[in-house]
């Protein structure tokens, strides 16, 4: 049988490898192509000095590079939001996406955004992955396993967790709360991804931080300069 008819992201638990990011994944042969991804740039870093933290080198190539080498192959689609001038993004050859509200609303509001996308340009899709595009080494079978969270727990939502500590922005969504989450945005003030996510049954789905923590984020220098280590290391 067919990835396409054999799997979808509540149903099935898969390990796949990382792919260069030069190799583009049709809906057909990805791993859940009714599953679109977001990948969530944020705004600017003060830490880095400014500018787009996700641009910055690591082992050579941007950090964004790496994670779309490990998100591309899990989903249907890969969209990338994030706010003003789209053309520096323009040598990743993704779609680039502006919040759906104004008003820097944070991640919560890129998840929107992912949703909303969806439903306009994604007609296959019901399931949405939020990535951050600061972790180089998220992992490979992330949706598949947040799938398997909803399946197994009668979950809406499901994000991970590492080392006692939840990732909220890496989560799958389903399309059906979109309405809902524009409307917690604009009429209640939502603005906590943890928080409105909390509002729903949600299963929170455990990975190793051993031998490293697969959802190491990039905020400063300092984080940069132990990612490089970690991928040294994991090279050797």
């Amino acid at each position: 049988m067919s990835p396409v008819t054999a799997m979808s992201p509540v149903t099935a638990i898969s390990l796949v490898t990382a792919m260069s990011p030069v190799t583009a994944m049709s809906p057909d042969t990805a791993m859940f192509p009714d599953t679109v991804g977001i990948l969530l740039v944020g705004g600017l870093s003060r830490r880095m000095g400014g500018g787009d933290k996700a641009l910055c080198l690591l082992g050579g190539r941007p950090i964004l590079d790496h994670v779309i080498a490990r998100a591309r192959p899990q989903v249907g689609r890969l969209i990338l939001n994030a706010n003003g001038d789209p053309a520096r993004f323009a040598s990743f050859g993704l779609p680039v996406v502006a919040d759906a509200i104004e008003g820097h609303a944070g991640p919560l509001a890129g998840v929107l955004t992912g949703l909303e996308w969806l439903a306009a340009h994604a007609p296959e899709a019901r399931w949405l992955a939020s990535f951050p595009a600061d972790a180089p080494f998220l992992p490979c079978d992330l949706v598949a396993r947040l799938g398997a969270g909803i399946a197994d727990g009668g979950a809406e939502i499901a994000c991970a967790v590492s080392a006692g500590r939840a990732h909220p922005v890496c989560a799958l969504w389903p399309l059906r709360l979109a309405g809902e989450l524009r409307r917690a945005m604009i009429e209640d003030g939502a603005r906590k991804v943890e928080d409105w996510a909390a509002r729903h049954r949600l299963a929170r789905v455990e990975f190793s931080a051993a031998p490293l923590d697969p959802f190491f984020n990039v905020n400063g220098p300092a984080d940069l300069a132990e990612a490089e280590r970690l991928l040294g290391r994991s090279r050797t």
